[in-house]
């Protein structure tokens, strides 16, 4: 549900302060708007805000000081200006071809180069994932987690390719048909237990079987979002639907 009659979608609030803090608009100490205004300025709710702003605190970017307000860390940079025209001509299933190809290559790096604090914010971030109890906070947090690994992989080009991609979580319709195979297809179980494959190959630093899980993660969220949004799908288990997911046929 809305907040104050603004939308609630936290994952364009949080592009919103990225692109803030990457710009020279903030005062010389760094500090931030209030809530309220940066309500009032990116028109989304306010718990939208706090959320995004919760995401920015766990990763360093922000700091929080009793009584003085919010402060920007690390300045961000990157393609935010530009992302909106990359993304416009795409579709979902483009995007999920695209983070396939790009996705495992990031867990692997993690696996060699994410420091002992990366794998704990990892950690974190799953619980939060567990706990939200909307789409809206899903996504925000899946996207953080997924955010987290390809910046613990230590390529700032391959970060910056990556928040292309990563765009599309702000589009409503894609909250949407996500939420849609969620429910659908129960895959949400399926997701965390992935999630936790992932973190934990990256923790024990084995590159390949990092690249793996993350491979199998996203096979399985593009094959929910196929069922969704195609109503002429190959059989389960036929050689059509392996194809389909990148995997050869069985023996």
């Amino acid at each position: 549900m809305a907040v104050q009659g603004l939308p609630e979608n936290s994952t364009y609030a949080l592009e919103k302060l990225r692109e803030l803090l990457s710009s020279s608009d903030l005062p010389a100490d760094g500090k931030l708007p209030t809530e309220r205004a940066l309500s009032d300025l990116f028109g989304v709710s306010r718990r939208a805000i706090r959320r995004a702003l919760e995401v920015l605190d766990a990763e360093g970017r922000i700091s929080r000081r009793q009584g003085s307000g919010t402060y920007a860390g690390q300045r961000a940079e990157g393609l935010s200006r530009h992302v909106g025209a990359i993304v416009a001509g795409t579709n979902f299933l483009e995007i999920m071809e695209v983070r396939l190809r790009i996705e495992p290559q990031l867990a692997q790096l993690a696996a060699v180069r994410a420091k002992p604090a990366d794998i704990e914010r990892m950690r974190e971030l799953t619980k939060k994932i567990v706990a939200s109890e909307d789409a809206d906070a899903r996504e925000l947090w899946d996207g953080a987690l997924h955010r987290l690994i390809a910046q613990s992989a230590g390529n700032q080009f391959f970060l910056e390719i990556f928040d292309v991609i990563n765009h599309v979580r702000q589009d409503d319709a894609w909250q949407a048909i996500r939420e849609m195979a969620r429910r659908s297809h129960k895959t949400e179980e399926r997701a965390y237990a992935q999630h936790a494959a992932v973190i934990d190959a990256i923790a024990e630093r084995d590159p390949l079987r990092a690249a793996e899980a993350m491979r199998q993660h996203l096979l399985m969220l593009q094959e929910s979002l196929i069922r969704v949004t195609s109503f002429d799908l190959p059989e389960e288990g036929s050689e059509e639907k392996q194809k389909a997911d990148g995997a050869a046929p069985d023996a």
